[in-house]
């Protein structure tokens, strides 16, 4: 059992549907500490450089092996730590994102990570995100859900999230990578991204934050 007695809630789905911030609310309001696995491939391929996904599976493997995750604090405040630092802003750029699924595909890739979101596991209560936490990394999870949404209402809110910054972004080409990214999400044969059987299905395309908050927070709490 990965967790070893551990309370563990799982959140997965496509990017854009909400989950990162629905389930930092969420770890805080029940008590967990919050586990963004989408940040381990996006440190990689920050590590990696662009290509990254192209070099030799040895090469890719010794790169995760000097690389160590760890939690610090805990609930919505909760940071994951990347050999002792938080992950830099720049691996939240589109372009490193990008590379971060490209990766993702790679099962030297989902080996070596799931070995270490199921090592986190053991040392915390927590709740876990990303496309296979409920299905691969934690199947034994006390309850597991899965928020999705239209790509079109995905990408709207990314353009949004990016004029906030102060960022300009084309909202086809958004779009666009989020249909790729979806594709190659849905189609891998690693760990693909589907609902696990058990899983809460929630569409958050016309629901607001504080409204999934609130159903994940009930269902947990039963």
């Amino acid at each position: 059992m990965a967790s070893s007695g551990r309370r563990i809630l799982t959140i997965d789905g496509p990017a854009g549907a909400g989950k990162t911030s629905v389930s930092r609310r969420a770890a805080g309001r029940l008590g967990l500490a919050y586990l963004d696995t989408g940040a381990m491939f996006r440190a990689l391929a920050l590590r990696l450089g662009p290509g990254g996904h192209e070099l030799p599976a040895a090469a890719i493997e010794a790169a995760l092996a000097a690389m160590t995750f760890s939690l610090a604090g805990s609930g919505a405040d909760t940071a994951l730590l990347v050999d002792g630092s938080p992950l830099p802003a720049a691996a939240r750029t589109e372009e490193v994102g990008g590379r971060a699924s490209n990766l993702a595909v790679l099962p030297v890739v989902r080996a070596r990570l799931r070995l270490a979101q199921q090592a986190l596991g053991r040392q915390v209560d927590l709740l876990a995100e990303g496309r296979d936490m409920g299905t691969v990394v934690f199947p034994e999870a006390s309850r597991k859900f899965f928020l999705t949404a239209s790509a079109e209402v995905r990408a709207a809110r990314r353009l949004g999230q990016l004029a906030a910054l102060g960022k300009p972004a084309d909202y086809e080409a958004i779009l666009a990578a989020i249909r790729r990214r979806d594709d190659q999400d849905m189609h891998r044969a690693e760990a693909p991204l589907v609902p696990a059987a058990d899983a809460v299905v929630i569409d958050t395309s016309a629901l607001t934050e504080d409204a999934v908050v609130e159903r994940i927070v009930a269902e947990a709490s039963r």
